[in-house]
């Protein structure tokens, strides 16, 4: 929280950043108390997916807008095959995760009650470059260098084609919340 609201510059005479911590599962906030929600890899990270949308439905203002992005079941690089192998060995840093096909998460989206206005992807770019280049920047700054080289040629793919962003590892839905 604290480092929360230090990256947040607060306007004299503007209303304090808050925060609360919760379950996406179960929030901590009344009906229709936002006007967006941006949730971007997170609510994959455990079994009970459909009821974290539901409670998003839930606290966003009917018209609101969320953006929800969950792993690409589609990568064509096979990223959520190189997720499962890395989880059934221990190795995979980020814990229990699941991946979705644009179809089912769309499904999922509408029938927690919302209308799906936008979906594209984000990073096409190969699971194992994408962790290589993390790890590197985490703990051995000297070799991210060289993973930033490999990533560039990625980086201009999405940059100039834009049929790629369909395609990335992590997809990237736009919905309203439809009215009453």
């Amino acid at each position: 929280m604290i480092q929360a609201r230090a990256a947040f510059h607060q306007e004299p005479g503007a209303h304090p950043l808050g925060g609360a911590v919760g379950d996406v599962r179960e929030l901590p906030f009344r009906d229709a108390s936002f006007d967006a929600i941006y949730s971007m890899g997170t609510i994959e990270h455990f079994d009970e997916t459909e009821r974290a949308v539901e409670e998003m439905a839930r606290v966003l203002k009917p018209g609101g807008r969320a953006i929800i992005g969950v792993p690409n079941r589609h990568d064509p690089f096979l990223r959520p095959l190189l997720a499962t192998v890395l989880q059934a060995v221990g190795l995979y840093a980020y814990g229990y995760e699941k991946s979705y096909s644009r179809r089912a998460l769309r499904g999922m989206l509408e029938r927690a009650g919302f209308t799906v206005v936008a979906e594209t992807a984000i990073l096409f770019i190969p699971g194992w470059l994408r962790m290589l280049d993390l790890a590197c920047h985490a703990w051995c700054r000297p070799l991210a260098g060289v993973t930033a080289a490999l990533v560039q040629p990625f980086v201009l793919l999405d940059r100039h084609v834009a049929a790629v962003r369909r395609h990335g590892y992590l997809l990237a839905t736009v919905v309203t919340k439809r009215e009453r």
